[in-house]
């Protein structure tokens, strides 16, 4: 479009991976956060561990891939890909440092000062200790452990990607063959067991923890009896994760990306952690067997992969310096003798996860699998948990006699392997399972019930920003809705047709898809409102979502700012996106809220002249979403629903504790507070689905009692 043409200049777009650098740093600020309660700071610096752990084996793998084929072309920042590793590089090594320095200098003395001591080093131990420890390993480790020695018989083994790892040289002992020559030696920490081992208590009753690869460093000698340990350093890999499958060659896409998932474990090494006080010698020779060079090598000043310090938030005791866990409240239309369909057909059913309980979900495919009246069941899945109920309820209902199809998505990311086995179990129980469209991941979440009542067939729909995953749904704030709306019913029977076969409709009713339709909905929303605002009305914006960094999205959203439609974003992780630009983004905020729960659902309202409209969908603002996957957008139309679905919007807006505001030059800083009632808008939430928990208890007990939602301002204010 040749209005978007001066909205396209490069310096007008941060670039993607650094602002996913950005995203990191924030939630390394909330381990950093002094008002933070200190087991929920360990909690917030392994998730940034966790975090980086998958930009570097996804992101940083695929530039790689891009530099090694030759590829130049400049992403919207204008940054060829060498150019993104290397700026990448220098901000990777910054946030490590700042990982460590916040372990090392601020968490470690706070654990100590609250009776946690960590043993840095097993020849810190005490007597009592070192008895314990090395019973620990004779008792436990040594049957699980499998030391590796290599020489001319014994070729360098396979070191599987983020495994932990310990380095040693070897000497022979005085008297055998070889004397004075070093030999290479590593020893893989096993997954199996604990990392933290619990000590005898300290002399002032203090616990005491030690890593588990301190104890088999201890015990190294143990492994390798004929040898003197020269030296023993703990190492770590990241390979190259990223999948690359032909559909169009393989046969049975399930059986490739099982051939695939096992190539993950010799992908190309891409970053190497090992101890800073590291022997020359031998990471001499870890370079060299893993082929890196020096700038993906991090020498790390403390234990390496803090994702342990999640399995410490674990340890017993301490709750008062952890968050009082949250129980999901009860959703008030479903607190009733009434069954699920017949309290879906009062009124569409607006869902608000983790605040309120996700049972509901889980009853609606599990009332459907035992219901004589229902004939079918058609639902994706994307992610689900290890041990997931709606699996069980959909195997359960193909057992029954219904007719259950089920799209399971096998490309979910690190999901795969996982997915594979539910795409199995449900084949074995008769269910008509589907692996997905030819080239697009299937990120939907719909779940669609047809069932016969006595004024014909009526079809039930369950949709939602967030997978049916009843684990992730208590960690991840999402939104759905139930509904038995006819119009509704028939798109989610065209959206299935459409992922089981060739069937693709003239028209929608009320849903909009990715990748066809959505993207072109979401720009003539955002040209509606240009409209507006020429006509003299007020343009209003609000988008929540988790990433926003399409160029298309982002050149129209300029046009609308530069028009005069004001736009607040709230986007939790990459924003590509730049505020401030004179004449171009004046009129755009953004924020980024990072929580206790993971801010994921993604909610769009359109002022549309005072007559608002409000979406809620799987799609954020990304190619991926909107060129290559199937994605399901739907409007909330019931005035309560709208009324809350906003709601959640402006709470946000004002959230003044958990927000970072995005500055013009592109850092983010969090809110001004001083003098200002403080917002927290995740604690909100919950103090409100307290109060309708409450609310229904006594209108239970006093049926005049008032509503059970009660916003703090009404839409008019």
């Amino acid at each position: 479009m040749s209005e978007l043409k001066e909205f396209q200049k490069s310096e007008y777009f941060e670039n993607r991976e650094l602002s996913w650098l950005q995203f990191d740093l924030r939630v390394l600020g909330e381990a950093r956060d002094k008002n933070n309660l200190l087991f929920e700071r360990l909690k917030f610096l392994s998730i940034t561990a966790s975090n980086l752990d998958e930009f570097v084996m996804v992101r940083v793998a695929s530039l790689k891939d891009m530099v090694h084929a030759g590829y130049t072309k400049k992403d919207i920042a204008g940054l060829t890909p060498q150019e993104q590793l290397d700026r990448i590089g220098v901000g990777m090594r910054q946030l490590v440092e700042t990982q460590y320095s916040t372990w090392n200098r601020s968490l470690l003395p706070l654990l100590k000062k609250a009776g946690i001591v960590f043993i840095p080093h097993h020849e810190l131990l005490t007597e009592s200790q070192a008895a314990y420890a090395d019973e620990y390993f004779e008792s436990s480790v040594y049957p699980v452990v499998t030391p590796m020695a290599v020489d001319s018989s014994r070729p360098f083994p396979l070191v599987r990607n983020k495994t932990l790892n310990i380095a040693a040289l070897l000497k022979k002992k005085k008297g055998g063959e070889g004397k004075g020559t070093l030999d290479f030696a590593t020893v893989q920490v096993p997954a199996v067991l604990p990392r933290i081992v619990e000590l005898p208590r300290g002399e002032n009753g203090e616990r005491c923890v030690i890593l588990l690869e301190e104890i088999i460093e201890r015990n190294m000698s143990r492994l390798f009896l004929n040898y003197d340990i020269v030296c023993a350093h703990p190492y770590r890999i990241m390979r190259n994760a990223d999948l690359t499958i032909d559909e169009d060659e393989a046969e049975d896409l399930l059986k490739e990306i099982e051939k695939q998932l096992k190539k993950r474990q010799w992908g190309e090494v891409i970053r190497l952690e090992v101890e800073e006080s590291i022997d020359k010698r031998l990471l001499k020779i870890l370079k060299k067997e893993f082929a890196v060079k020096d700038e993906v090598i991090f020498p790390i000043n403390g234990p390496l992969d803090l994702t342990f310090l999640m399995k410490l938030y674990g340890m017993d005791g301490f709750e008062e310096l952890k968050q009082k866990p949250w129980k999901p409240q009860p959703v008030p239309e479903f607190a009733n003798d009434d069954d699920i369909f017949s309290n879906i057909r009062k009124g569409d059913i607006f869902l608000h996860h983790p605040y309120e309980s996700f049972d509901p979900v889980v009853d609606f495919v599990r009332q459907a699998a035992s219901d004589p009246q229902v004939l079918a069941i058609k639902q994706t899945l994307y992610r689900v948990s290890g041990h997931s109920p709606i699996v069980a309820a959909l195997a359960k209902a193909a057992e029954n006699g219904k007719q259950v199809s089920v799209l399971v998505e096998l490309k979910a990311r690190f999901d795969e392997e996982n997915n594979i086995l539910w795409a199995k179990k449900l084949e074995q129980a008769g269910c008509h399972v589907i692996y997905g469209l030819l080239g697009l991941k299937t990120h939907c979440k719909i779940c669609l019930v047809v069932r016969r009542e006595e004024d014909g067939i009526r079809r039930y729909v369950h949709m939602a920003t967030g997978n049916y995953n009843d684990s992730t749904a208590k960690q991840y704030t999402d939104t759905g809705i139930m509904t038995c709306d006819e119009a509704i019913g028939e798109d989610a029977s065209a959206v299935f047709n459409m992922l089981s076969g060739y069937s693709e409709p003239l028209s929608w009713n009320k849903l909009s898809l990715a990748p066809l339709w959505l993207k072109n909905k979401f720009v003539s929303l955002i040209e509606r409102e240009i409209k507006w605002v020429k006509k003299g009305h007020e343009g209003h914006i609000i988008a929540k979502m988790n990433s926003l960094c399409d160029p298309v999205i982002i050149q129209n959203l300029y046009r609308a700012s530069a028009a005069g439609v004001k736009i607040d974003l709230i986007v939790r992780g990459i924003c590509c996106l730049k505020v401030g630009i004179p004449g171009i983004s004046e009129n755009i905020s953004v924020r980024s809220i990072v929580g206790t729960f993971l801010e994921h659902s993604r909610i769009f309202y359109f002022e549309n002249g005072g007559n608002c409209e409000l979406y809620m969908g799987s799609a954020d603002w990304m190619p991926r979403n909107l060129d290559r996957r199937v994605e399901l957008v739907f409007p909330v139309e019931v005035e309560k629903n709208k009324e809350r679905a906003l709601h959640i919007l402006k709470v946000e807006l004002e959230d003044n504790v958990r927000a970072h505001i995005l500055q013009p030059d592109g850092s983010y800083e969090k809110p001004d507070k001083r003098g200002k009632v403080l917002v927290d808008c995740q604690e909100q939430f919950c103090r409100e689905a307290k109060e309708a928990a409450k609310a229904l208890k006594k209108k239970k007990e006093d049926p005049a009692a008032g509503r059970v939602f009660i916003p703090r301002e009404s839409p008019e204010e």
